[in-house]
Formats: C-alpha cells, sequence, structure tokens
C-alpha cells in the first residue's frame, strides 16, 4: 500500500503566535516549508513570523524548519501581483485571489522549472509538512500554486489551514 502524502498550508495574516503553533501541532505538523523571499512580516503584531523569532518558536515546539527561496515569488513578480491590488483597491491582507497573470507567470518563471523532488521527500519521511507564507487566504497567495501542483503532479492530499 502506498502511503499518502499530505501537507496542509498556512499564511501569517488573522494568526498569533499561539494559534499559529496551535493549528500547527494540532494538524500534526512536523516541518515547516517557508516559500517567503522575504522572512520578515511588517507589523509589531506579526514580529513572531519574522525569520529567527519563528524559527525558534517552532524549534522549541519540535517542528523543523526549511525555507526554499526557489519556490519563492521574485520581487518582479510580487510588483506585478502589487500593481493588480492597487488596481482592484485591495491590499495585501485583504487580497482574495491571485491575479490571472501573477498566476501565468508565477507558473511559468517559477513553477515550471522548480524541482519538487526534495518537498516531496520530506513528505515521505514521516508526520505533515506545512506550506508557509503570509497571506491569511491560500486561493490569495502562491502556495496555493505550489500546492495545487504537488497534488496533481505527485498524488499529495491538501489542507489549507486558517485563522479560526
Amino acid at each position: 500500500m502506498i502511503p499518502v502524502l499530505r501537507i496542509v498550508t498556512i499564511g501569517v495574516y488573522g494568526f498569533d503566535a499561539e494559534s499559529f503553533l496551535q493549528q500547527l501541532r494540532h494538524a500534526n505538523v512536523r516541518l515547516l516549508l517557508d516559500v517567503r523571499q522575504r522572512r520578515g512580516v511588517r507589523g509589531p503584531e506579526y514580529a513572531w513570523a519574522n525569520s529567527l523569532r519563528l524559527q525558534a518558536a517552532l524549534a522549541d515546539a519540535r517542528i523543523a524548519y526549511q525555507h526554499h527561496l526557489e519556490l519563492a515569488p521574485t520581487t518582479g513578480l510580487r510588483r506585478l501581483q502589487y500593481a493588480e491590488d492597487d488596481r482592484q483597491g485591495v491590499g495585501k491582507r485583504s487580497r482574495r485571489e491571485l491575479a490571472t497573470e501573477y498566476t501565468r507567470r508565477y507558473t511559468a518563471e517559477i513553477l515550471d522549472s522548480a524541482d519538487l523532488t526534495p518537498v516531496v521527500s520530506a513528505l515521505s519521511s514521516g508526520g505533515v509538512a506545512a506550506l508557509f507564507c503570509v497571506e491569511r487566504d491560500p486561493e490569495a497567495c502562491h502556495r496555493s500554486l505550489i500546492a495545487q501542483r504537488l497534488a496533481e503532479r505527485h498524488r499529495v492530499t491538501i489542507e489549507h489551514l486558517r485563522p479560526r
């Protein structure tokens, strides 16, 4: 019998440090895969999600951490999404979906050339992994595109964690 590989996705917005870690524990996450380009978050309420603080909290919770910069959107891609956000009058924290052009270009420029084998290998080593970025809703974040690719090509089961 082939084991079922499972991954969850989670963002920063809408969580505090305690509720974030609680969600990860509840989902049995053993590995957090950080797919952010910049591993910091603006605003004092999200200082816990800045890389060094987050890694220390994860270590205390016995959750491993890996940064996958190769899966992060480039500055140019992020600017493309911000321009669409401005056009629609939404902010990064209130965005509900990715721009069509952003999705197309992220897929072509990043995802199509990415080797997801290390991510899949990490999943098969036991426990659940979490794709981690900033946006609250996965539909508004590139992590959903990575998750979709894992589901389609590697038969990974996906669950999106959201703040309660």
